[in-house]
């Protein structure tokens, strides 16, 4: 997932991307964000896409500063909110070797650390430190690993999937090639998956002190066309974390 790929789909992003906000039933990350927000505080939205965290970010934080490696989704999500006049928006590769940037009293970053490529990961990861003050606060979403597996585990041994879909399952269960990194496909594009101990790990070593992880759970139909009726609990989720930046 590169700055191309980005600037293909900013067009038709509400009907290609998954709505985490929209299907976070429990409202836990709205819960994590107004927590760690005030009125004096400046937050950023680490891969804002086209702006869906703008309205819970705004009303909240003095200054909010909508970040994105695509300038098509910038463009859009500006155009969306006009409302605001504390948001700023930023082109930025939280990826790229070299990054400036202003750090604020808050970040969040969701489902935004996607990229198959392992350099790529350990830049995005670092850079999350170069966004924050000390003692700054971090929400944090990305996919699960542990889900994915799942998801494809029922999908194989119950022929859950759709027939359009079922071929894209199968052959992810069958060719995955970088499972050792977490690299399983979403939609045939290559996307990181998160395993919870591999990022408490990962944020620690980046100077984090992470005081949560948990599941943000989501519906079967997110995975599934017609789930059974029979397929219940445990739901498909990613993991959510929060964490503050040492001091």
């Amino acid at each position: 997932m590169d700055r191309k790929y980005w600037e293909t789909i900013a067009p038709k992003y509400d009907e290609e991307i998954f709505d985490v906000l929209q299907n976070d039933t429990s409202g836990s990350i709205v819960a994590a964000v107004e927590a760690m927000a005030a009125p004096d505080k400046s937050v950023i939205d680490i891969g804002c896409a086209v702006g869906k965290w703008i309205p819970v970010l705004a009303p909240k934080f003095k200054h909010v500063i909508a970040a994105d490696i695509s300038a098509k989704n910038l463009e859009i999500a500006k155009e969306r909110y006009p409302e605001y006049d504390n948001v700023e928006y930023h082109r930025m590769d939280m990826s790229a070797d070299d990054l400036t940037v202003i750090p604020c009293d808050a970040a969040i970053c969701i489902n935004a650390i996607l990229t198959h490529s392992l350099e790529k990961r350990i830049n995005f990861f670092q850079s999350l430190s170069l966004c924050l003050n000390k003692g700054g606060q971090l929400v944090l979403v990305v996919p699960s690993l542990e889900s994915k597996l799942y998801t494809n585990i029922i999908a194989d041994r119950w022929d859950v999937a759709e027939d359009d879909k079922a071929p894209a399952l199968k052959e992810a269960i069958q060719k995955i090639k970088n499972i050792n990194q977490g690299v399983t496909d979403i939609d045939n594009v290559p996307t990181k998956h998160y395993l919870r101990e591999e990022l408490q790990l990962l944020l620690t070593q980046e100077g984090f002190d992470v005081t949560l992880i948990k599941k943000i759970n989501y519906p079967w139909t997110t995975e599934f066309q017609k789930p059974p009726k029979w397929l219940a609990e445990p739901y498909p989720w990613d993991w959510m974390c929060t964490a503050t930046k040492k001091s």
